[in-house]
């Protein structure tokens, strides 16, 4: 695997208020690396700052370069973003939406050539979105734009997915399909993959690697197996927690509800 994106000691603050201290992480091709904490704990500002649309302190590295170095339109060909509340115009066909993800790669009053509507076409289909190209987005229910914003991002032909919260919205089969998604475009088409979530057990199912996060520093780091333990994440989210071990697959971590 080679590494996608290095960000070293990163720190932000709103005003005199800190949101990250020091914060350090990689991001390598085919890896799924989720964020964890609570709110506040500074899952989204992190994702904000790799991306630029924040300016913290300390030093990133996209493909080897400087985030400064990398133009807005040169970083969304190779880094898709999907934000927790995704903007759009209610007004707009699902296929208007989809087309916006070649953007980046638009000459010209938005010309677009014929591999930008394969991509569309191919993307559209892989996601079952086939029937829905000619909806407008107030049509859809929640789950379904969401299906829709996770495609404009594929249509990006990104190398690198930043995605924070996107099961949101969807209920419990499209959050395991999704998590199948997101494992197959790791492993077949190499693409990293960071997102957010609050979501512990799904979170320890899809990823590689968890970065647990407490106040905008790390807590834990390393594979779910290491992280999703009770005592490390009591510590975290201030309730005590129970692991149930299941034999040949992974363990689940859940709330104690007792008062002891």
């Amino acid at each position: 695997m080679s590494e996608i994106l290095s960000a070293d000691n990163i720190t932000f603050a709103y005003g005199d208020r800190p949101v990250l201290r020091d914060v350090s992480i990689t991001l390598a091709t085919g890896e799924i690396v989720t964020l964890l904490g609570p709110n506040g704990s500074g899952k989204s500002t992190l994702i904000k700052v790799l991306l630029g649309h924040l300016q913290g302190e300390g030093s990133i590295n996209w493909e080897g370069k400087s985030l400064t170095a990398w133009s807005r339109r040169e970083l969304a060909r190779r880094v898709a973003y999907l934000p927790q509340s995704p903007l759009f115009d209610d007004q707009q066909t699902v296929r208007e939406v989809l087309h916006l993800g070649r953007a980046p790669y638009w000459v010209a009053f938005g010309l677009e050539s014929q591999h930008d509507l394969e991509v569309v076409e191919q993307i559209a289909t892989s996601l079952a979105l086939d029937e829905l190209l000619t909806r407008r987005m107030d049509e859809l229910s929640g789950g379904q734009r969401q299906r829709v914003f996770l495609a404009r991002c594929l249509i990006q032909e990104p190398v690198a997915l930043l995605l924070d919260e996107p099961s949101t919205f969807l209920d419990l089969k499209h959050q395991v399909e999704l998590i199948r998604l997101l494992q197959h475009l790791a492993r077949e088409r190499g693409i990293a993959v960071l997102m957010a979530s609050h979501d512990l057990n799904i979170a320890g199912a899809a990823a590689n690697r968890l970065v647990l996060l407490r106040e905008g520093s790390i807590a834990a780091e390393g594979a779910p197996d290491h992280v999703l333990q009770p005592e490390t994440l009591a510590g975290v989210y201030g309730l005590k927690m129970q692991r149930v071990e299941r034999p040949g697959d992974l363990p689940i971590v859940v709330p104690s509800f007792s008062g002891d």
